[in-house]
C-alpha cells in the first residue's frame, strides 16, 4: 500500500523578493505625482499618463509581479546588482493590490478623460497615498485587505463528483 494521503496536497503560494514590489512602488509613485502635476495643466494629458498605469496595473493583476514591467526592469537591472534575497513575499496579495490600483487607475482615467476632474484627482490621490506607503514604508494596503477578500471567494467543494 501507498503510504500518499489521500487529502489534497496544499501548495505553497509562488514568493518573490519583497524589494521587487517595493521598487515598482516607487515607480507607481513618481507616475502618479506626474499625473497630478499634468493634469493641473491638461486633463486629457493626465487621462493619458493615467491610462497607462493603469495597463501597468492591469499586467501586474494578471500575470503577477515577475511579469509586471516595474517588475522586469527591476529583476533585469536592480536585482543582479543587490544582496541575495533575505525577504520574500506571497505573490497572491501582490496581484490583487495590482487589481486594486487598476481600479483606481481606470476612476482616474475616466474622470479625467470625461472633465470630471475631481474624480481623476481624487481617485489618482488615493492611488498615490496607497503606492507611497507601500514604496516608503512597505505597508501595501491592497495586501492588507486581500486576506479579508479571499475569505468571501466561495471554496472549492471538497468533492468532485457529483452529487
Amino acid at each position: 500500500m501507498s503510504s500518499t494521503s489521500t487529502r489534497p496536497r496544499q501548495e505553497q503560494p509562488a514568493q518573490v523578493d519583497v524589494r521587487g514590489p517595493r521598487f515598482a512602488a516607487w515607480a507607481t509613485t513618481a507616475v502618479l505625482i506626474a499625473t497630478l502635476l499634468v493634469a493641473g495643466a491638461s486633463a486629457p494629458a493626465a487621462a493619458a499618463l493615467l491610462g497607462i498605469q493603469a495597463v501597468v496595473f492591469a499586467v501586474g493583476a494578471a500575470g503577477g509581479p515577475r511579469k509586471h514591467p516595474y517588475g522586469r526592469v527591476f529583476a533585469a537591472f536592480i536585482a543582479p546588482r543587490l544582496a541575495p534575497v533575505s525577504e520574500r513575499e506571497p505573490v497572491p496579495p501582490l496581484k490583487f493590490a495590482q487589481l486594486v490600483g487598476f481600479v483606481f487607475a481606470v476612476a482616474g482615467t475616466a474622470g479625467f478623460a470625461f472633465g470630471i476632474t475631481a474624480l481623476g484627482l481624487t481617485a489618482t490621490a488615493f492611488a498615490l497615498v496607497a503606492a507611497f506607503l507601500n514604496a516608503a514604508f512597505g505597508i501595501c494596503l491592497g495586501c492588507q485587505i486581500y486576506p479579508l477578500v479571499a475569505r468571501l471567494r466561495p471554496s472549492r467543494p471538497l468533492s468532485t463528483q457529483p452529487a
